[in-house]
């Protein structure tokens, strides 16, 4: 169902002009006049007041041109977890609805057709505890700039007012992103407080450049074999990033 269609018209859509307006109002206010370094727990907080129907939540951010993204934020260390296992693994709820643009739904991953749309993802979801999983694209100037990602622990659908509240906190978030990009005095606009996150990011980047001058290998084919360490060792790329980077662990011996 197309998510228009999820947000109603005539006298449904007023009720959704209503909520779309006080969940705007909710998460603006929430950010409002703090420091860039704690706008994005205070964010998460107030998303998480708002889908009380998750587990937990994360919001992710990509880089420009790149499926790698940012951990911009999360409610909790199962949410913070499955979204670096995504990026490591490349496959997963967010990185469909990056691709599709499009909201995508994990309702139960212990059993098919899910575990097999995502076989390594639906295992270690349900091993850290999450056993459905949704994802919400954040789109603006026709892309996707990152995702909403909600767990549960125990599988189940969302009510169709479930899905609308969900579609309207996604809508939400990413107007707020730029909403105060565009109040930043700073030429960077509020990308800045994304600097630490991102920080983590450049660590797969640099690591990814040493494969490839190590081996000889493409960025892709580097960036593949980190994500291959990671799982194999059940870590994170970045973890894995942050060791390469330290000359604690050396890819050359693989």
């Amino acid at each position: 169902m197309a998510d228009d269609e999820l947000l109603g018209t005539g006298n449904a859509g007023q009720e959704t002009d209503v909520e779309r307006a006080r969940i705007a109002h909710e998460l603006i206010a929430a950010v409002r006049g703090l420091p860039p370094s704690d706008v994005p727990a205070a964010l998460c907080r107030a998303c998480v007041t708002l889908l009380p129907v998750a587990s937990g939540l994360s919001v992710s951010v990509l880089g420009d041109g790149t499926e790698m993204g940012v951990v911009l934020c999360a409610s909790d260390d199962v949410a913070a977890r499955l979204a670096e296992v995504q990026y490591t693994l490349g496959e997963g709820t967010c990185m469909e609805a990056v691709r599709l643009r499009a909201p995508v739904f994990a309702t139960d991953l212990t059993r098919m057709p899910d575990s097999r749309r995502w076989p390594l993802f639906a295992a270690q979801a349900a091993r850290s505890g999450a056993e459905a999983a949704f994802s919400l694209p954040l789109t603006g100037a026709g892309r996707a700039l990152g995702t909403l990602d909600l767990y549960r622990g125990t599988p189940g659908r969302l009510s169709r007012g479930e899905v609308r509240t969900a579609l309207l906190v996604a809508e939400a978030v990413t107007l707020t992103v730029i909403a105060l990009d565009h109040a930043s005095p700073a030429p960077e606009g509020v990308l800045t407080w994304l600097a630490g996150a991102e920080s983590d990011r450049e660590e797969v980047h640099q690591a990814t450049g040493m494969i490839m001058v190590w081996l000889g290998v493409s960025a892709e084919e580097a960036l593949l074999r980190v994500r291959a360490r990671a799982f194999a060792e059940g870590r994170t790329s970045v973890e894995i990033a942050r060791a390469i980077i330290d000359r604690t662990m050396d890819l050359r011996d693989d």
